[in-house]
């Protein structure tokens, strides 16, 4: 009997019944997938974008996987303050205070196709507009974010946030992988900076935030997921999984239970941390 109470007690705290969360970048490749994890332990879900197209089918996404879910969309810039107040006031005023917040919008810029000859992506001539719309997004974005409905959280006393990193944060891009020989003098397309930088950044915020609402009842995490298949290149899918002990992409699923755990109670003793799940390709 004992043995049976410290189990119920054990699986009971990955439970959102009761709980909103809300997903930044909801119409993204895994905000939907964040969606899902979250509904299937009970959390009713507000998937939120900068633009309406996507949202509606990314909402689908989850009802397809979930019948039952409770998933609701919003729209919003996340590098305007007062159009996050604006979500975060209607919502309240249905009922729904956000109770976990997933801050998965980034800017990552797809790679070029270079013509024969030509090189993208350099340091040297890095395009300096883009580079201040992955800050906006990347880092100021997620400020915002957190400072509208982590401190109303934090007025509550409870709150989890989840901040989605990426193994990038942690490792240099392996430009190496976009070369025809393996050799970096041959590489012609270069991942770019800003995204890796941002991603570094936001485990600073997530520290910080992490101790500034401790004593407020607000936990600060990070997912530092790794590569996640999405009908990549051929030789791009082989190279990087040659990098990656498990041999493999992530499935863009995998990372379901993963949020749900930080979300929910069942990381309760859990706050200004990192959890990495890239296949082990950052131990190598």
């Amino acid at each position: 009997m004992a043995n049976e109470q410290k189990e119920s007690r054990r699986t009971s705290s990955l439970n959102l019944s009761g709980k909103t969360a809300l997903v930044t970048g909801g119409a993204g490749l895994l905000g939907p997938e964040h969606g899902v994890g979250l509904a299937r332990y009970g959390a009713t879900v507000i998937l939120l974008d900068i633009i309406e197209d996507g949202l509606e089918e990314a909402r689908q996404r989850v009802l397809n996987q979930i019948a039952e879910a409770r998933v609701e969309t919003a729209v919003a810039d996340i590098t305007n303050q007062a159009s996050l107040e604006r979500v975060r006031d209607e919502f309240e005023k249905k009922g729904m205070q956000v109770d976990v917040l997933v801050n998965n919008a980034a800017l990552n810029p797809k790679m070029m196709d270079c013509a024969e000859g030509a090189i993208s992506g350099t340091v040297e001539d890095y395009d300096m507009v883009l580079w201040e719309k992955e800050i906006g997004v990347g880092i100021t974005g997620i400020f915002l974010c957190c400072r509208v409905f982590g401190s109303a959280m934090a007025e509550r006393k409870t709150g989890s946030i989840v901040n989605i990193a990426s193994d990038l944060a942690i490792q240099a891009p392996d430009q190496r992988v976009y070369s025809p020989t393996g050799r970096m003098e041959d590489v012609t397309n270069f991942k770019p900076i800003g995204y890796p930088v941002v991603k570094a950044a936001m485990l600073g915020l997530n520290r910080y935030l992490a101790t500034y609402w401790a004593h407020k009842g607000v936990r600060v995490n990070a997912l530092i997921p790794g590569a996640v298949f999405n009908n990549q290149p051929d030789s791009l899918l082989k190279e990087v999984s040659r990098r990656v002990p498990l041999g493999r992409w992530a499935d863009r699923k995998e990372y379901q239970e993963a949020i749900a755990f930080l979300a929910s109670e069942a990381s309760s003793y859990m706050t200004g941390q990192e959890l990495v799940m890239d296949g082990g390709r950052s131990i190598w």
